[in-house]
């Protein structure tokens, strides 16, 4: 296996770059540059120098010796002074000794899982920790690369070997021509793991707290649509005019609120037909953006917006606008009236939609197989044929395994680890 290497902080320049070399020579490319091994886990104070002699950096050096590593293989740390030349300078130490090469991105968080030190959710988990922009996203991250999930997952699996344990000792039993039954309560602790599993399932998803929670904002042209969106991103980010079909295609804004992550989306004005083919095209857009949405704020005429839209009155400052005999809200963009509270009410439905602090929340890959493991279980429930009862808990099992990475494609595997930077 190939040792690599990388710069595992951030962009330079920085007072302090780390830069990690992991594989079966990271303790000769350290000694090569250092002159000795360090104490184990130690930092130590060392002059760095390149196969000529010639001066680095004076740096502190670390050294994690096999599996215990955040790797699993023999790993060091150079921690030296963050400037490019200098990290390029060490870089070009290493590249020049034999056997390293420089690391692919997720490399390193890959050997860490094909080492066992992290499993497949644990690695989901890191790669949207390092995503991570709000306190949500750090605090769900965490919770699933912190081995929670997994910590849960794992506890399934064993219950399920325990089940499956007792319907082979049945089986074993038949080809003995002895009569022996499950236990009574056997039908009742499939029954309640596939309860515990569908909570899971009905959880908030990932994906709303990845990509924030998506507002679209819909109604006819010159409902203030653009006015509005750009009153909640802040910014003079959609044009805005009096006439008609100003805004053409779709906007998208991702923006935290009171730490929460909203994506808020422009949309053509719908109205049938449009005077062009391009309206056109923004108005079909639009209509697939209601269906993509979390939320639809409808700015138009009362009761034509989706269902379990939010009914909101705009423009409430101009002389003659079109009042709304139950709005969510009354608002203006232009004067600030209204607005706030509309934040306001927004933050707390989103964060109705998200998972609460300490709560893992589960990407769509992982609810897909926890929806086979329920599947599975649910096949089981009631089933009186050992053989099939077997088979529906094995395939419960499989579906754990998958989850956890004990079962998984290579191309699974690419798509995850690609997710990562180089040095990570």
């Amino acid at each position: 296996m190939d040792t690599i290497f990388a710069l595992s902080s951030g962009q330079p320049p920085a007072a302090i770059a780390v830069m990690r070399v992991s594989g079966p020579r990271a303790g000769a490319a350290l000694e090569a540059l250092a002159g000795t091994l360090p104490q184990r886990r130690q930092a130590s104070l060392r002059v760095l120098r390149d196969a000529q002699g010639a001066l680095l950096d004076r740096a502190l050096v670390l050294w994690f010796p096999g599996e215990r590593s955040a790797t699993g293989e023999d790993l060091a740390e150079f921690h030296l002074h963050g400037g490019r030349a200098v990290i390029a300078a060490l870089e070009a130490a290493l590249g020049a000794l034999e056997g390293l090469r420089e690391a692919e991105p997720g490399e390193f968080t890959r050997r860490a899982f094909v080492n066992g030190r992290i499993d497949l959710a644990e690695a989901e988990g890191l790669a949207d920790l390092l995503s991570a922009e709000t306190e949500l996203q750090r605090r769900a991250a965490l919770e699933v690369a912190g081995g929670a999930f997994s910590r849960t997952v794992d506890s399934w699996r064993g219950r399920v070997l325990a089940l499956s344990a007792a319907v082979e000792a049945v089986l074993d039993f038949e080809d003995e021509g002895d009569v022996v039954t499950l236990s009574e309560d056997f039908s009742s602790q499939v029954n309640y793991l596939r309860s515990e599993i569908a909570e899971y399932l009905v959880a908030p998803h990932a994906e709303v707290l990845r990509e924030g929670f998506r507002v679209v904002l819909a109604g006819p042209p010159n409902a203030g649509k653009s006015t509005l969106f750009n009153a909640l991103v802040e910014s003079e980010a959609a044009i805005t005019a009096s006439s008609e079909g100003t805004t053409r295609d779709v906007l998208v804004r991702p923006v935290a609120i009171s730490g929460v992550p909203f994506s808020f989306v422009d949309t053509a004005g719908l109205r049938e037909g449009g005077s062009d083919e391009v309206e056109a095209i923004g108005i079909g857009r639009a209509k697939g953006e209601l269906e993509r949405a979390d939320l639809v704020l409808w700015l138009g005429p009362e009761g034509e917006g989706p269902e379990s839209a939010w009914e909101i009155e705009p423009q409430i400052d101009r002389e003659g606008h079109v009042s709304k005999r139950n709005p969510r809200l009354r608002v203006s963009a232009v004067t600030g009236e209204g607005v706030i509270e509309l934040k306001l009410a927004l933050v707390e439905a989103a964060r109705r939609a998200m998972p609460r602090p300490g709560e893992a929340a589960l990407n769509e890959r992982q609810r897909g197989l926890l929806a086979d493991a329920a599947e599975a279980l649910a096949g089981a429930e009631g089933q009186h044929d050992p053989l099939l009862l077997a088979e529906q808990l094995r395939l419960a099992r499989l579906a754990f395994d998958r989850l956890t990475g004990r079962a998984a494609t290579e191309d699974m595997l690419d798509a995850l680890f690609g997710r990562f930077c180089i040095g990570k």
